[in-house]
């Protein structure tokens, strides 16, 4: 049963055996693995629930709206000689999910030996993990996308990639009858890409679940050092201002909130202090892409939206992925204003792009502000703003190697450079960071687990070590980051994390 809480009269009397503030990646798995596991569970979702048929039919500008957080206006404030990245989030039934474009990576190898060694805990392994990867990918229908689906933009790049030693690689993603329209990160409106509110969700609302839409959880509730419950407020239509409180009672409570706004939860609600880690050690993975201009004919938004990718094998910093972006979108990257912009965009049927991203060190931080929304700040390792400029001029080479005749950088105050000498012109290690145009679509990180509570906020189960029953399932927890595309990985964490707490006794009360 799925309720929307702008449509009710007055607040229901919520009790659980399990509370799950979040139906994202992370929330909807617990909801899912403990239904089935025969517990009661309750799902409080901050956001709107929108029908996929719905919001298959609405246009970018509409789902943003709608469904994304602050209408896909969050950032985090570069400090020094750092980007102001973009973050884009789902605030919805379902979450994020709803809004990537299904991509699907497993953690790397050498991440996982990292987080072993660092912790000293064999239950994040890549052989431990192995189990849960599968039960993951086997429920959202993970496939490879086939290279008849790649986008005319992606296979010019890949023509330039080749030459400079690094041949495209195909994607996997959640995806079951794809017919290649670009428009996954705004909602799929065939209902073809396998998001939680299509699959885990499903599951779990038919195995005795309810999920409480427009219900946002302000304070976790505690008796000591135990959790009780929760208390927040119902949001209404269409300000989204609050019409009414709401307490939730139960003995067991999971945050998936999100790397961003659970901390701000947690922190609200006097959690977490002892380990003075609570919103910090945060990672983006800043993202950024070039377009280029072509003689031919591109119209890169026939094909699927992410298909294809590119990894130097001795360079675990960068990782280099087809991505398409909406025509509104696109335009906006050409420079100039009145005739001469409108005289550029109309090249705009012969425009490709290709992205990147930097697996970034855990520099960025989350600020309580005295409204709902936290303040994200982001100081740009030097590191990373070497493999970012060193990211940015490969995508550069690849297109002008496969015969770009305009390349557009995603640096402001650049002209469009017309030939790769102009490329080779540019001395990188003079421009600043701070004025390159990026985009995050994967915060970790805010409330890391370990196993010493001095420095981590949850244990290597996910249960917050200043609160019996509290647990945390979501980016949040992730040591550090992954360096790749963070669905996979949030969603086998959570359901690693949701058998750890199937083997912790089933509470035998109602608080």
């Amino acid at each position: 049963m799925i309720v929307r809480g702008s449509e009710l009269d007055r607040p229901l009397e919520l009790r659980a055996e399990v509370i799950v503030i979040g139906s994202g990646a992370g929330g909807s798995v617990i909801a899912k693995e403990l239904t089935e596991a025969g517990r009661d569970v309750l799902v409080l979702e901050e956001g709107r629930y929108v029908r996929p048929q719905v919001y298959g039919q609405w246009r970018p500008s509409m789902t943003l709206r709608r469904m994304g957080r602050s209408g896909g206006t969050t950032a985090a404030i570069g400090v020094g000689d750092s980007p102001t990245i973009n973050i884009q989030a789902g605030s919805c039934v379902g979450g994020s999910s709803v809004m990537t474009g299904g991509v699907c990576f497993r953690i790397p190898g050498h991440v996982h030996k990292e987080w072993v060694d660092d912790l000293g805990v064999s239950s994040l392994s890549e052989e431990a993990m192995l189990p849960f990867y599968k039960r993951v990918e086997k429920a959202i229908h993970v496939e490879e996308v086939p290279e008849h689906m790649r986008s005319r933009g992606t296979q010019l790049f890949g023509q330039g990639s080749a030459k400079m030693g690094m041949p495209l690689q195909p994607l996997k993603r959640n995806t079951k009858g794809c017919c290649g329209c670009s428009a996954c990160n705004f909602g799929c409106p065939h209902q073809a890409k396998m998001s939680v509110d299509l699959t885990y969700l499903p599951v779990a609302l038919a195995g005795g679940a309810k999920v409480l839409a427009d219900h946002r959880v302000d304070r976790i509730l505690l008796d000591g050092d135990r959790v009780v419950g929760v208390e927040g407020s119902i949001l209404r239509e269409p300000d989204r201002k609050p019409k009414g409180r709401f307490v939730a009672k139960a003995p067991m409570v999971v945050v998936a909130a999100g790397t961003l706004h659970t901390p701000v939860l947690l922190s609200k609600s006097k959690i977490g202090r002892r380990s003075g880690q609570v919103g910090r050690n945060v990672t983006l993975h800043p993202a950024f892409r070039i377009a280029a201009v072509f003689d031919e004919p591109i119209q890169n938004w026939k094909g699927a939206l992410q298909s294809a990718y590119c990894q130097h094998p001795s360079e675990e910093k960068l990782i280099f992925i087809s991505v398409m972006a909406p025509p509104s979108v696109l335009t906006a990257m050409w420079p100039g204003v009145g005739p001469a912009f409108m005289e550029k965009a109309r090249q705009l049927g012969h425009l490709a792009t290709f992205g990147g991203m930097v697996h970034d060190e855990p520099v960025g931080r989350i600020w309580v502000t005295p409204g709902r929304e936290p303040l994200i700040t982001y100081q740009m390792d030097p590191r990373d703003r070497t493999a970012m400029f060193e990211g940015i001029r490969f995508l550069a080479e690849s297109y002008f190697e496969a015969g770009a005749k305009t390349v557009l950088m995603p640096i402001l105050g650049t002209e469009p450079l017309q030939t790769m000498d102009d490329l080779r012109r540019i001395d990188f290690t003079r421009l600043k960071a701070s004025s390159v145009e990026c985009l995050s679509f994967h915060p970790l990180g805010s409330c890391q687990m370990g196993t010493d509570p001095r420095r981590a906020v949850v244990d290597p189960r996910g249960e917050c070590f200043d609160v019996r029953g509290l647990w945390i399932a979501d980016g949040s927890v992730f040591p550090s980051s992954v360096g790749v595309n963070t669905q996979i990985p949030v969603m086998t964490m959570a359901t690693r994390i949701a058998f750890e707490m199937l083997e912790t006794p089933a509470p035998r009360y109602y608080v």
